[in-house]
């Protein structure tokens, strides 16, 4: 417990704050709707919750999301759940903040595919949505500015933590919150050499690393194609290098790693055990690193769906062209 507590922390019951947005009620509850809005997309169909479905662990169903014209993604949508502790957002962290990465599906044509004129339309044109606005920014002139939707959406995905779980109550104080196996687990996570890189309140999520340090990867898992974080930089070191995946919840949202083609947690452990330890683990081994991580699973927030605007005759239609 002396040991863990050096490593890890317990995810805090209080909202976190956020950088130059500071969280009110009335933003978290305008992010809300426009999370779950599918109207700021150009078919009208495609919100946020669709490729981070907070039913669902905070990510959706595939390997990769579908996105507009049924268009494939290319990686792994990430959870929304406890991002606000991830040091930057996307797994190559080429967003610094939620407010950056709000922006980014919404404009990407392979997603939601449009633009920021479409989405203030869309909202200017419903009375409810402007009023909201000028209540949750009664300091903007407009009220309603792209900046002010993705600030919206940031303040409502900054509530979404998932406090007490089994491990945050251990690392608390309580010895019996984690039975004898995740105790185990625990052990050979920090011994094994895992929480060098996934450790912190998100139990990762806070640098970044190559997927493939002591073996490379089956390209099935890491495709060629996608070098992760080079993209951002340029550097050739960090050719297939991405953020730490966050552990927080991991159980409940298979497949896994950014090219989402793994569906078993603990095929998932042993593969990084080979690929990042240099070590294959033995099959109690895993089983108890996966019990372990049974254990960060917290209590997710209870969501009532919105009941959103109703759409005018000045509301842009629907467009599933292009």
């Amino acid at each position: 417990m002396l040991a863990a507590g050096r490593i890890f922390k317990p995810i805090p019951s209080a909202t976190p704050a956020v950088s130059d947005n500071p969280v009110t009620d009335e933003k978290v509850k305008l992010g809300k709707m426009l999370f779950f809005d599918p109207r700021l997309s150009a078919s009208g169909i495609i919100s946020c919750n669709t490729c981070h479905n907070l039913g669902t662990g905070g990510v959706d169903a595939g390997p990769t999301s579908v996105g507009h014209g049924w268009k494939k993604g290319v990686r792994r949508a990430p959870t929304v759940y406890n991002a606000v502790f991830n040091v930057a957002q996307f797994w190559d962290g080429r967003a610094p903040d939620l407010k950056e990465q709000a922006k980014g599906p919404v404009q990407a044509r392979a997603e939601m595919n449009a633009t920021p004129d479409h989405v203030m339309s869309t909202l200017n044109s419903m009375n409810a949505y402007v009023a909201m606005f000028k209540t949750a920014f009664p300091d903007s002139t407009p009220p309603v500015t792209f900046e002010n939707v993705a600030k919206a959406i940031e303040a409502f995905e900054a509530t979404l933590t998932t406090p007490a779980a089994p491990f945050d109550q251990y690392l608390n104080g309580d010895g019996s919150a984690l039975n004898d196996q995740q105790k185990a687990g625990l052990k050979l996570f920090m011994d094994k050499g895992c929480s060098s890189c996934h450790n912190g309140v998100n139990i990762g999520g806070q640098g970044y690393f190559p997927f493939g340090v002591m073996e490379k990867p089956d390209t099935k898992l890491r495709p060629t194609a996608d070098k992760g974080r080079f993209a951002v930089t340029r550097v050739a070191s960090d050719e297939y290098v991405f953020r730490v995946a966050p552990l927080r919840n991991v159980a409940l949202r298979a497949p896994y790693f950014h090219s989402g083609q793994v569906w078993s947690l603990k095929e998932a452990v042993g593969v990084m055990g080979e690929v990042q330890l240099g070590e294959k683990l033995s099959d109690k081994e895993e089983n108890d690193i996966v019990a372990f991580l049974n254990s960060l699973t917290g209590q997710l927030p209870k969501i009532e769906y919105p009941i959103l605007p109703t759409r005018t005759n000045e509301t842009p239609p629907p467009s599933l062209g292009r």
